[in-house]
């Protein structure tokens, strides 16, 4: 995902990249990755709404849309949906 965005934005200085607080933007992988990169990460505040944090919302909706309200008499079909 990086690499994509440091190709796609190679013209700027720096690239912000909102996160959420998830454990991989985390590790050292991806720290010693950012070292030398153009990208900033910055993390949302821990507890922040889930209509400030996009992904959620979609997830939200998702779920809305797959699970709820919805019958499947098979798991398979289940795990299709």
């Amino acid at each position: 995902m990086f690499e994509k965005i440091e190709m796609t934005y190679s013209e700027s200085a720096k690239v912000t990249v909102i996160c959420d607080n998830a454990r991989y933007y985390r590790s050292k992988l991806v720290k010693a990755y950012l070292e030398n990169s153009s990208i900033e990460l910055m993390f949302l505040p821990l507890l922040t709404p889930s209509n400030f944090n996009l992904i959620e919302r979609y997830w939200k909706y998702f779920k809305k849309i797959v699970l709820y309200n919805n019958y499947y008499d098979t798991f398979q079909k289940f795990k299709q949906a």
